[in-house]
């Protein structure tokens, strides 16, 4: 067994397999560019690494750097994780020819399978359905074209050395194929070092199901059970399940063995996922090999009690697979949410910066541990105060949980979500909770299209309905009676200038364009001792205990017998007094006040914010690629405006509505902060 690793890779799943290998009672090495010196990662590993500037290519991406890294270091094996170089069959090669073990597949699989061309082709001539395609290297974006055109719209263009939604669009005609082709290239040459592309038809209302393979150097391979990864925005997985709500025992035993005939056919030993297309009629077919560890592995490992990352470091150094396919498990629900760093409120822009509180919730599972425990578990490559950098993908954190059933586990990941706490930057949690509460989520019917066809005019404050929105407004009040009673305990109160506490209250939910919700509320007093009441609202009665403390975001509590998390803290963005309550993915920003200053905050007069319409203001922070429009230019609604370059991805911006460019004020290359103006029209 090695002695020392080094992990060619970064963020979360860089801190996954050091937990593994400290397990294993093994040495790590990090690597980090400038940009993360101060990475959880690297504190995490017994030695660290510099590489280079933040730009990938200039450090996670330079193979001879990490084979140097490997060798001063005397790390005898190199853990690829997953993006970056993970695919790279060049690197896998030179990994071999140093003498330094590839945890991975051997360089001749990935060239095989997971290069997204040859994959295909090696399919169809072992007989495998594959879906109809052009699965050569296309050229130019005319020529896409006319190949989209001869599939027959819809159509999808992909990076052959493509993953993570990198590098991949539909088209639903020439103009799409055309610009999508331009993009597809730019993100994969930028992403991976190849900017190949292929096109394939678009299969409508299709489930993407994946299956865990794992096969070592002695020929043996099994299936670990199947993925259920079809709920994506823009082709990126937001949440992953396992088993899947769909398939039945026989397509789930037919997918498997088909997954292992194609890992025989290519000699592969490690970790790999076959993925395919599945129809509404349980008909699959081959899609596409990772061969690679997958972001989504966690709930396969909870239903399994296998630890994946131990496996493939068990088989790179040349171990025998310890059990077979009969003695592979099925235990229970397992789901997985990617918290990622993007504003759902602004079409999830990406969000960059400091993270001024990241308060996980309580973790009962803990990577590398493959004990029989169902609950929750968090693999994050950040900590309290850490950096969002601009320079790699989103991901901030994925949590997990594990129950008996899938009713059980969605009830656990809604709950895991209310305690999480992310301040300093935006995430997803609030769409996450949404799509937890959706009746089609919860009953097993989607497909890949179920974000595209429930939002597709974009995420709402309004998407994610409370079940018992007054218990919002009960807690606020809750929270301001508690802070009210504690000031009126203060010393050295002046008399008649003392603090009063009261009893009745008001709590006006502040909306957009000053349309504020008014709500009366009785409070009892606190019973018996502190951290009680009994809040009245409408004639609904809410008895509220918690123990939390008022500097507390997250707050933990008994509402009418029922435990529940949620999360209040003091000052928003409309007002720097107001309460801000989250519950369930619903937040509401209240005042908590006297019945007599609500009817005078009533009259208060609204300000309405100023017009910024003839201004194209970057909604992100990015790096600025490229300006298409100059000066005295006449420019029409939705034509192209200019492009951001964030977390890896191309953000194309559009006018809104019909102009002349007055001027330009930002250039190419320029780094650009939020709102920061780049077009200002006549």
């Amino acid at each position: 067994m090695f002695t020392k690793i080094l992990i060619a890779n970064r963020g979360e799943i860089a801190c996954r397999v050091i937990a593994t290998a400290q397990k294993m009672g093994i040495q790590t090495v990090a690597v980090y560019s400038e940009a993360d010196k101060e990475a959880r990662h690297v504190q995490l590993a017994d030695e660290a690494v510099l590489l280079g500037p933040a730009p990938s290519r200039e450090s996670y991406l330079v193979a001879e750097k990490i084979i140097a890294a490997a060798k001063a270091t005397g790390a005898q094996a190199i853990h690829p994780g997953y993006g970056f170089l993970s695919e790279n069959t060049d690197f896998a090669k030179r990994c071999e020819d140093e003498g330094i073990a590839f945890i991975g597949p051997k360089a001749q699989s990935i060239a095989a399978m997971g290069d997204k061309i040859a994959s295909k082709k090696l399919a169809n001539e072992a007989k495998v359905n594959t879906i109809p395609g052009y699965n050569d290297a296309i050229d130019t974006a005319e020529q896409a074209v006319d190949i989209a055109k001869g599939i027959g719209y819809p159509v999808m263009i992909k990076a052959s050395a493509g993953g993570g939604g990198k590098g991949l669009r539909v088209a639903f005609n020439d103009k799409e194929a055309f610009e999508g082709f331009t993009s597809c290239r730019n993100e994969a040459r930028n992403s991976f070092g190849d900017d190949r592309v292929f096109i394939e038809k678009y299969v409508l209302e299709p489930r993407h199901i994946e299956i865990q393979i794992l096969g070592d150097s002695h020929g043996n391979v099994v299936y670990l059970n199947e993925r259920e990864c079809s709920i994506q925005r823009r082709h990126q997985k937001v949440i992953e399940e396992a088993p899947s709500p769909f398939i039945s025992d026989a397509t789930r035993k037919a997918m498997g063995e088909q997954a292992v005939a194609l890992a025989k056919a290519v000699k592969y030993q490690s970790a790999g996922t076959v993925e395919f297309v599945v129809g509404k009629d349980q008909d699959f077919y081959f899609l596409e090999m990772n061969t690679r560890l997958q972001v989504e592995h966690p709930v396969t490992e909870c239903i399994t009690g296998l630890d994946l990352v131990e496996q493939m470091i068990r088989v790179a150094a040349g171990e025998k697979l310890s059990f077979g396919q009969a003695d592979v498990k099925r235990d229970g629900w397992a789901i997985e949410c990617r918290i990622n760093a993007e504003d759902p409120f602004r079409n999830f822009l990406p969000s960059t910066g400091r993270l001024v509180r990241f308060q996980p919730p309580q973790q009962t599972m803990f990577q590398g541990n493959t004990a029989d425990l169902q609950g929750v578990r968090v693999d994050t490559g950040v900590q309290d105060g850490g950096e969002i950098p601009m320079f790699y993908d989103s991901m901030i954190a994925k949590l997990i949980v594990h129950g008996k059933d899938r009713n059980e586990a969605i009830a656990k990941m809604r709950e895991a979500l209310n305690g999480f706490v992310i301040r300093g930057i935006s995430s997803n949690i609030p769409f996450q909770a949404a799509l937890l509460a959706h009746p089609k989520f919860v009953s097993g019917q989607f497909n890949t299209g179920f974000i595209a066809e429930h939002y597709a005019q974009g995420f709402r404050a309004e998407d994610v309905p409370h079940d018992d929105h007054d218990f919002l407004a009960a807690l606020a009040a809750f929270v301001r009676r508690k802070s009210r009673e504690r000031a009126a305990g203060l010393s050295g109160q002046l008399p008649g200038y003392d603090v009063k506490i009261g009893q009745d209250y008001a709590v006006v939910e502040l909306g957009q364009g000053g349309k504020n919700r008014y709500v009366s509320v009785h409070v009892d007093e606190f019973v018996g001792k502190p951290g009680v009441a009994q809040i009245t609202i409408a004639g609904k009665t809410y008895a509220i205990e918690s123990q939390s403390r008022l500097n507390d975001i997250r707050i933990q509590g008994i509402c009418n017998g029922k435990p529940f998390t949620a999360q209040v803290e003091r000052g928003t963005l409309k007002n720097p007094l107001a309460l801000q309550v989250q519950h369930n993915g619903t937040r509401i920003e209240a005042l908590v006040m006297s019945p007599r200053m609500a009817e005078l905050h009533q009259l208060m007069p609204f300000k309405a914010p100023p017009d910024l319409s003839r201004f194209v203001l970057s909604p992100m922070p990015g790096l600025l690629v490229e300006v298409s429009v100059q000066p005295g230019q006449k420019v029409q609604a939705g034509e192209r405006v200019a492009v951001i370059e964030a977390m890896k991805m191309e953000n194309v911006l559009f006018a809104s509505a019909d102009g002349v460019v007055k001027k330009v004020v930002a250039a190419k290359g320029e780094s650009l902060t939020v709102d920061q103006m780049i077009v200002e029209f006549e």
